[in-house]
């Protein structure tokens, strides 16, 4: 059975979106935060500027610029500014150290970076900024720059040139992966894809000109960047945070009243338990939405009796935008990823490509007008990609039910196989997070000869909590989740993250690895 989204129109204008605003209501409000607000008519004339200050590097038309920049209002200029000039941004997450940043660059080809120079210290590191074409940009918060280095607000000034040129295939924006199955890849999205995945995002949110939005998470990554280009296509307003933690992100709310917010599950959780909110801080909310990692049953039961509405959960990916989501109007099933968006159609297939029947895992299969062009310089992964008739493989295993609720069951490749049954990785750790000792689990397969895969967890408890034995939490688990329940438990101080935030599983395996080889040279 195919799972058939509704119709699109067509993709959203992100060229022209700002000045079609500006024109629109010029003194609304279009970006705001903690620091400063931003109307519409100041927002393009902002983004005017620093489309001129990029050009005035030599850059044409579909050169790559990456940035290297904490989330801030002028990450979301830039970025439309480099749509205005018809130059490719490349956002490289702001936890890159040296040699992921050099990856970055490599791949990209970029032509110029711009970044923070309180990254000044780890860029010296980076072998390949000396290869940049036109080098480097510094964009200073009342810092000073690097001995002979380019202050980018010295290159802002009036009479920004016109818009450049463009069609709707031409390359707009390259996000890397996480690299969480392999080196990231980067994944390219043209004006077009990239005004579809807006274009069905918006659908999906039911955003509206009346609407504001804050989507406490990073607009060097897809989710954040996608829903304030879907809220500014719209018409609404944004809200940025600068951090993603309560002490930001509280007063933003309280002050600007959002309609819409998005936060990833550990963000949320930290918010929901120790901040001091109360059900009248989310009242001015009609939709909260986590996600771009597993959401805890146990979020999923202390966020609704705070504020009397569920979590709304969806699914998307890089290489597609925003997939899937429980449709605000309802009903929002608890632990489900949702019903396929405008846009999408959806098929759950078996290892053989047929179509699973309902109610049983298979891996998600997707055909979108917002799916990637490709993989930035990779064309065999880019083939890998699709079948011959235009569907999307994504790697990640769900079941859909009756009414075409998506349940997920976690990455094809993260999947345990023990005893020849599959196990999802997120239903034990949903077992072992409900107990109250625990503060973090990550669980992950280890190579048996007898099982095949044995279920190992690592914990991270809670500080000031009694700690259980590894036994307790084993037994605490099987009567959740019964064979599903881990062989093992192992403490850890705490578990690792990778660049973007979430469980670092590649890592969590290399360990378990060393681990079961304590002794293996190199």
């Amino acid at each position: 059975m195919v799972l058939q989204g509704p119709d699109l129109a067509a993709p959203a204008d992100l060229r022209g979106m700002v000045a079609a605003g500006a024109a629109a209501h010029p003194d609304r409000l279009a970006l705001a935060s903690a620091r400063r607000r931003v109307t519409w008519s100041e927002l393009d004339a902002e983004v005017g500027r620093w489309a001129g200050a990029l050009a005035s590097f030599g850059l044409s038309p579909g050169d790559r610029v990456a940035s290297l920049l904490p989330n801030r209002l002028d990450l979301a200029v830039h970025h439309l500014a480099c749509l205005r000039a018809g130059l490719v941004a490349v956002p490289l997450n702001y936890r890159y150290v040296a040699p992921q940043v050099d990856h970055a660059l490599a791949v990209s080809g970029a032509s110029l970076l711009v970044a923070h120079v309180e990254r000044a210290g780890d860029l010296a590191r980076c072998r390949g900024i000396a290869d940049l074409p036109a080098g480097c940009a510094w964009y200073e918060e009342g810092e000073a720059v690097p001995d002979g280095g380019v202050r980018l607000r010295d290159r802002l000034a009036d009479g920004a040139p016109p818009p450049a040129a463009g069609g709707p295939d031409d390359p707009a924006f390259v996000f890397f992966t996480s690299g969480s199955t392999g080196p990231a890849k980067g994944v390219t999205h043209s004006v077009a894809t990239a005004g579809w995945m807006a274009a069905s995002a918006a659908a999906a949110f039911e955003i509206t000109a009346e609407d504001t939005f804050l989507p406490a998470s990073s607009m060097s990554h897809l989710g954040a960047f996608l829903w304030t280009m879907a809220s500014l296509s719209a018409g609404a307003a944004v809200v940025v945070t600068r951090t993603f933690d309560g002490d930001e992100v509280l007063p933003l709310i309280r002050e600007h009243r959002p309609t819409l917010m998005a936060m990833i599950p550990a963000a949320l959780t930290a918010l929901v338990r120790d901040h001091g909110v109360t059900a009248e801080d989310f009242s001015s909310l009609r939709l909260c939405r986590s996600g771009s990692d597993h959401v805890p049953a146990e979020l999923e039961e202390e966020f609704q009796a705070l504020t009397g509405f569920p979590i709304d959960e969806g699914y998307g990916m890089s290489e597609v935008g925003l997939a899937t989501l429980n449709p605000p109007g309802g009903p929002i099933r608890p632990g489900s990823i949702g019903t396929a968006d405008a846009g999408f159609a959806l098929s759950v297939r078996d290892a053989d490509g047929t179509e699973v029947p309902t109610g049983q895992v298979g891996t998600i299969w997707m055909r979108t007008p917002s799916a990637t062009v490709g993989y930035w310089g990779d064309p065999e992964a880019t083939a890998s990609l699709f079948d011959e008739d235009g569907w999307l493989d994504s790697g990640d295993l769900a079941r859909a039910d009756e009414d075409g609720y998506l349940w997920f069951f976690g990455r094809a490749k993260q999947v345990i196989v023990h005893d020849g049954s599959n196990i999802s990785p997120q239903e034990v750790e949903d077992a072992l997070s409900a107990h109250p000792a625990v503060a973090a689990v990550g669980v992950v397969g280890i190579h048996d000869v007898v099982h095949g895969e044995d279920v190992r967890a690592y914990v991270a408890t809670k500080e000031g909590v009694p700690r259980p034995t590894s036994q307790d939490l084993v037994r605490f688990a099987r009567e959740r989740v019964g064979y599903r329940a881990p062989e093992e438990v192992v403490f850890l101080d705490a578990l690792p993250l990778n660049p973007t935030g979430k469980l670092d599983r590649v890592g969590l395996r290399r360990l378990a690895e060393e681990h079961r080889n304590p002794h293996r040279p190199g």
